[in-house]
């Protein structure tokens, strides 16, 4: 029997995908209302590394609407949507994406955005931000949308290399709190059971690191049945996992009964060649954090160079005669598995987002070249429209209440 050629999204799926987006973003929409009458960002280009998704199509296009030119290419090439590329640019937007998966490839698209010497930057991780500190051109400031990207940052805050001012977009409560939590908690076991369809109840599932995105999946995971244990470096985090439920081990005591392994904690090889040799065969290994660094594919791939694919982003390695079984290639697994964070929660995101960016429009040259955190007013602002999107209403304070508070 012919390989059937494999069918490719049409842009009118990307169409209707965006409409599905949009319906469930609507957070994005009124910002966009809002400020679209003046001209917000007229005269500003806009150099943008993220997932490019239906939910990344609704932000781009929002501040296309406000007047910018966006130039953007993907933060990882397994999980952009191509059908979603091909709308971006019909609408305009001026895509780099060479083909490659190679981190050669992933810079120069980086390269590309770059020399079209954009004056706001939105990154994805903190390369996109290195690559443009590395340039002379005048950058008047940009955000930053992940943990590990906000730690990069504040360390090369440290060693001044910072030129511009970012803001920690990952920071902020209306981010971190859901986007990490509910967000990546969710799709990334939708991601793991979208690629291999096992059975979560009775699996022993290790999730690495307990920061807001291990809370979601650990909590995840045990809501459908599985035995949940915690690896951590930090003590008081550690504490935290115990204390909600959780066993909290080192890797090394996991090994010999651990079913499913997930990372989620931004760092270089947390899961390493002395713990691989010693887990069971069949085990599972997959990444939740940004970078396909936590896992040790130097070692998979020097034991094992020619994997056996068994379907879709599901490999196996022979190491020591067991089977050792890798989704994703080691990237995310929830956007590459699956796709990614749900709308409602990308919606509170990229929200940050677009306040942040139009923040910077307007104060840039009275922002230091740091690393900001949030706007407090920025915050309350996306949970009242986050409220009313929901069809919720809370309480006021009384004038009572706001003396006694102040007195």
């Amino acid at each position: 029997m012919q390989n059937m050629p494999q069918r490719v999204p049409s842009l009118k799926q990307g169409k209707m995908d965006l409409y599905w987006a949009y319906e469930n973003m609507q957070i994005i929409d009124q910002i966009i209302k809002r400020y679209k009458s003046k001209d917000t960002l007229e005269g500003y280009s806009i150099g943008i590394c993220l997932h490019i998704t239906k939910e990344t199509a609704v932000l781009i296009l929002g501040l296309q609407q406000l007047g910018a030119e966006i130039f953007i290419c993907p933060a990882n090439p397994l999980s952009t949507q191509e059908h979603i590329v091909s709308l971006l640019k019909e609408k305009g937007i001026k895509v780099y994406r060479e083909k490659g998966k190679t981190i050669q490839s992933f810079f120069k698209n980086m390269d590309m955005v770059l020399d079209n010497k954009p004056n706001i930057i939105v990154d994805d991780g903190g390369e996109f931000h290195k690559r443009a500190l590395q340039k002379n051109y005048k950058i008047f400031g940009g955000t930053e949308e992940t943990s590990s990207g906000v730690n990069r940052l504040n360390a090369w805050y440290k060693k001044k290399i910072i030129k511009y001012p970012i803001i920690a977009v990952n920071q902020s409560r209306t981010k971190n709190l859901f986007d990490n939590r509910y967000g990546t908690g969710q799709s990334t076991i939708d991601g793991i059971l979208r690629t291999t369809g096992i059975l979560l109840a009775g699996k022993r599932i290790i999730v690495c690191g307990y920061g807001w995105v291990g809370k979601g999946i650990a909590n995840n995971a045990k809501g459908l049945g599985a035995k949940v244990i915690v690896t951590e470096i930090d003590p008081v985090n550690a504490l935290e996992a115990f204390m909600d439920g959780f066993e909290v081990k080192p890797i090394s005591d996991t090994t010999s009964f651990g079913d499913v392994y997930i990372t989620c904690t931004g760092q270089l090889r947390v899961i390493r060649q002395e713990h691989i040799k010693n887990m069971k065969n069949g085990v599972i290994l997959c990444n939740a954090g940004h970078f396909d660094v936590e896992i040790d594919m130097d070692y998979l791939n020097s034991e094992d160079n020619h994997p056996t694919t068994i379907r879709k982003n599901l490999k196996c390695y022979k190491i020591n005669k067991k089977n050792i079984y890798l989704l994703a290639e080691g990237r995310v697994i929830n956007l590459v598995g699956g796709d990614g964070n749900s709308p409602e929660i990308m919606a509170l995101s990229f929200a940050n987002q677009l306040l942040s960016i139009i923040h910077i429009s307007n104060n840039c040259n009275k922002l230091e070249p740091k690393v900001y955190s949030v706007p407090k007013k920025i915050e309350n602002e996306i949970g009242v429209l986050a409220l009313k999107s929901f069809n919720i209403q809370i309480d006021n304070i009384t004038k009572e209440q706001e003396s006694y508070f102040y007195s």
